[in-house]
């Protein structure tokens, strides 16, 4: 007798919504949410901004048409419209997801931010309604599409011609963004926290979208146009303002900024030291300045040129970088960082101190060190206006340039030395301290190095700030505060930028000095938003905005990439 047995059949899922229709619908909500921005949000032109035209978008409107057309080209992407395939390389869903997600974000914050305002829902106009509706709609669709995130396919080699145009027009782009970002108005902060929510989500987007990995490959390839073209959009910025010179001091003290980070990057990027009071050189740099450039406040008579001044103050970093480091450099860990810390402490007190009271009569105590002169190079006095080309340069936008050709020393200097022998010995003994000793690295020598070095490129950076302040005082280096730098935002910028990179801390440096001075209608809560925005950025980007590839290999498994994403895919390879 034959007995005859069955597979049992699994259940058949759940069938949802299709693909295509939910591509439709985000891509109807889209256009809705773009129209809207056409429509009045509000009948009155108390809000900041003026949202009541017809016709006529206003800024932050325009970031909600931005959002929602770039969400509208990721969804047509996803449907396989022809010329917009290579927006997805990597998977649609998720880019998508996120775009509709910023979308959402950013017009609904709007919107509550007329009501909170204004004083209630009675001030909205239909045309915020209808934002409100269509920015759900898309966000609504992409959370019910299936994932399709894939390993990105090569891309197709491009004639040089077309890189070259791809990383010109990439850099215009950036340059405008960043432009805008920069030059809101302070008495619209709503306008800059949008702009915040739609750049933060686009940004993710393309990260998972796999673009900016194909962008990396193009300036891979063209390393000089890239060089040449960042560049360009670094210098073309002041002559591009058009508010004078408020928006080019924020760009110079982002640069100093950037500056000192990159110093702190070599001590715990490369050598994995935790220097909890690093601004302290800073602070030394710029005392040095102060006192030998012949400030009417300075208890020296001397008046040295400025390359002097910047040799002198880079020299007394680097002499108390050694003092400092060789006696604390034995330890490890937690003990270093609270000896940095006490040095940090320690400096500042003592420039408070010395006044001709309580000690020498040498920083003006707590006063400190005011009406430091403008530098003057080659006849250049860099506390006038000049014309250049027709255009009318503000006195900051010569301490700009001047910070630019320091920031490309350091950045010279940064990469000479991560790439060479002591750099790979910084590197060790981040990873291994111990093996690193048994193979023959001298590990105290190379830290007090590493020390020295940092200490070295913060100084030279705190010579240019004592000039672009015109003064300097205790307060201005102390270790935590609302405003930068300071030693805790330093040691932010370098872990939220990417540790060991070099456009890592250029990129947090920025974020961290130009977003507290745009929120400063936040007050008491800026740092209670700035650790929330660490918190969320430790959980999902741990190695930093920009990481290297070993920092991606140990907080990132690769292989998860490679296994099935559905159910349906699980069942076809089974």
């Amino acid at each position: 007798m034959t007995t005859h047995t069955t597979t049992p059949q699994p259940a058949p899922a759940q069938q949802g919504p299709a693909p295509a229709a939910l591509l439709y619908a985000a891509i109807g909500g889209s256009l809705v949410t773009i129209v809207s921005a056409f429509l009045a949000w509000t009948w009155t032109a108390e809000f900041p901004g003026d949202l009541t035209y017809y016709g006529s978008p206003a800024p932050i409107q325009s970031l909600s048409l931005l959002a929602a057309l770039l969400t509208a080209l990721h969804a047509l992407s996803a449907l396989g419209v022809k010329g917009l395939r290579w927006l997805t390389p990597a998977g649609a869903r998720k880019p998508l997801l996120i775009l509709a997600l910023g979308t959402l974000a950013g017009t609904w914050f709007t919107v509550l931010a007329i009501a909170t305002v204004l004083g209630g829902v009675v001030h909205l106009e239909p045309g915020a309604y209808v934002a409100l509706a269509g920015s759900l709609v898309p966000a609504l669709a992409a959370y019910k599409l299936p994932d399709d995130s894939h390993k990105a396919a090569p891309a197709k080699k491009l004639p040089s011609w077309a890189e070259i145009l791809i990383v010109t027009g990439v850099f215009a782009l950036g340059l405008y963004v960043i432009t805008f970002g920069i030059d809101t108005d302070d008495k619209e902060p709503q306008l800059f926290v949008t702009y915040l929510i739609t750049v933060g989500f686009a940004a993710f987007a393309l990260l998972k979208s796999g673009l900016l990995d194909r962008f990396a490959a193009i300036t891979a390839n063209n390393r000089q146009v890239t060089l040449m073209g960042a560049a360009a959009a670094a210098i073309a910025f002041p002559f591009i303002q058009q508010s004078g010179d408020t928006y080019t001091l924020i760009a110079v003290n982002i640069l100093i900024f950037a500056t000192v980070a990159l110093g702190l990057n070599v001590v715990v990027g490369l050598a994995g030291l935790l220097d909890l009071g690093y601004v302290a050189f800073l602070g030394v740099g710029a005392y040095t300045a102060a006192l030998v450039s012949g400030s009417t406040a300075s208890a020296f008579d001397i008046r040295l040129p400025f390359w002097a001044a910047m040799i002198v103050g880079a020299l007394a970093s680097l002499i108390f970088g050694v003092v400092i480091g060789a006696p604390t450099l034995r330890l490890r860990g937690d003990y270093l960082a609270i000896v940095t810390l006490g040095f940090g402490e320690i400096f500042r007190i003592a420039m408070g101190n010395l006044d001709g009271d309580s000690g020498p009569d040498i920083t003006n105590g707590p006063n400190g060190i005011p009406n430091i002169p403008h530098l003057e190079l080659f006849g250049w006095n860099f506390g006038e206006s000049h014309d250049v080309g027709g255009i009318t340069l503000g006195a900051y936008a010569n301490y700009y340039f001047l910070m630019l050709l320091v920031m490309a020393f350091v950045v010279l200097v940064f990469s000479r030395a991560g790439n060479s022998r002591i750099g790979r010995a910084w590197v060790a003994i981040r990873e291994d301290e111990t093996a690193a000793e048994a193979m023959g690295i001298n590990g105290f020598k190379v830290k007090l190095i590493a020390f020295a070095l940092g200490a070295t490129l913060a100084g030279l950076a705190g010579t240019v700030q004592a000039h672009v302040n015109s003064t300097v005082v205790p307060e201005n280096y102390v270790f935590a505060g609302p405003v930068p730098p300071n030693s805790a935002f330093l040691l932010a910028a370098v872990i939220l930028g990417g540790m060991g990179t070099i456009r890592g801390p250029i990129l947090g440096a920025a974020l961290l000095f130009l977003i507290p001075a745009k929120l400063a209608f936040l007050q008491d809560y800026q740092l209670l938003a700035f650790g929330i925005a660490l918190i969320l950025l430790m959980r999902f980007r741990p190695e930093g905005l920009i990481a290297n590839k070993r920092a991606k290999l140990e907080y990132h498994d690769d292989t998860a990439d490679q296994a099935p994403t559905d159910l349906a895919t699980a069942k076809a390879g089974a």
